[in-house]
């Protein structure tokens, strides 16, 4: 069975750096929280807001050893009041686990997108504003 595993952070600066840090610290965080093995993940879709172009987030997770799997890199619309500097990520994973057991991450100031999925809410999302 394929599952989606959400995903945001945001990011300091739109620097190259800044972006792979950012992504690095999400990926990795879902990795953990969800238990993932590499050769379970069956795409990633990532999106970033348009202040975000200096760098694509994908190469933080090429970096990271993922260069069998498919991704895929968007822009998202700007959209008057949203969250400045925001990369997000769809994982589609083959696993066992139900819904309920999956465990969506917001990083940052992101957790604020989704606060029902947060530490304390109802499905056991993370939320961690510093420590990348």
């Amino acid at each position: 069975m394929v599952r989606g595993i959400r995903g945001a952070v945001t990011v300091d600066s739109n620097t190259a750096e800044a972006i792979q840090e950012a992504t690095k610290w999400l990926l990795a965080s879902m990795i953990e929280c969800n238990q993932i093995q590499l050769e379970d993940i069956a795409s990633a879709f990532f999106t970033g807001t348009t202040d975000l172009d200096v760098e694509v987030p994908a190469r933080a997770a090429r970096d990271l050893g993922w260069t069998m799997v498919p991704m895929f890199c968007m822009q998202e619309m700007m959209v008057k009041g949203s969250l400045p500097r925001c990369i997000r990520v769809m994982l589609h994973v083959n696993t066992d686990k139900t819904q309920e057991d999956i465990q969506h991450i917001y990083l940052g100031e992101a957790a604020n997108l989704r606060p029902d999925l947060v530490e304390g809410g109802n499905n056991g999302g993370r939320n961690a504003t510093s420590g990348h």
